[in-house]
């Protein structure tokens, strides 16, 4: 998926020291950072939870990283898919759970030989609002940076998706142009470009001391 991808834009080789430390800090993650949810790597065993996750079309329809069509066996491979990224660096995939169920999904694209990563996923609709979108894509930005090592996120929309365009805007990323994006079943679609760098995201004010009292207007964000 990394190699066949527009993105990242910015691409500065990496060291062979710094890809491998990144490589090895893929390979051992087991968990991501999250608020009140557990995390883990999904696995094929998941296939069918995950796919009655993902069957609802508020879910997956505006995420154009899912198989199509969507069923138990495309995403029972999907996983198995992002388990042999994970094997050599290049991924990862968590499941975040929630009273008993599945509450949302992470979704990584890592370029080890560019430092750079990209994150997608998803919250089930009755978690989203109250401030968790913005919060949990900073923490989830944060935790690639620190843990991973990366040096840069970039990330991607659809024009129309004024949602993350909003979320990625307010969280200091910059607009970077427009590039094609290439589905494995042969599709595409323009998507709009962001990217912030490490030193950029460190010196920004983090979202819990700018945003509005939980009362105030809802922003509600989610990763296409």
């Amino acid at each position: 998926m990394a190699e066949k991808s527009a993105i990242p834009i910015t691409r500065n080789p990496a060291s062979a020291e710094t890809e491998a430390a990144i490589r090895a800090a893929v390979c051992s993650a087991t968990a991501m950072a999250t608020d009140d949810e557990r995390s883990r790597l999904a696995t094929p065993d998941d296939a069918d939870l995950f796919h009655a996750f993902l069957s609802d079309p508020a879910i997956h329809a505006p995420i154009y990283t899912l198989p199509r069509p969507l069923t138990p066996d495309s995403v029972r491979r999907f996983i198995e898919r992002h388990c042999e990224e994970r094997e050599r660096g290049e991924g990862l995939l968590f499941l975040n759970f929630s009273d008993g169920g599945i509450g949302g999904y992470t979704d990584l694209a890592i370029w080890p030989h560019w430092t750079a990563g990209e994150m997608g996923g998803a919250v089930h609709p009755d978690r989203q609002g109250r401030r968790r979108g913005i919060l949990g894509a900073e923490r989830g930005f944060t935790w690639m940076f620190e843990a991973l090592g990366l040096d840069l996120i970039c990330e991607t929309a659809a024009p129309d998706n004024v949602r993350t365009a909003r979320l990625l805007d307010h969280l200091g990323f910059r607009r970077m142009g427009e590039v094609t994006s290439h589905r494995d079943d042969g599709t595409s679609r323009p998507s709009l470009v962001w990217e912030v760098t490490r030193a950029e995201w460190m010196r920004r004010t983090p979202s819990e001391e700018t945003m509005p009292p939980t009362d105030a207007a809802d922003t509600r964000g989610s990763k296409p």
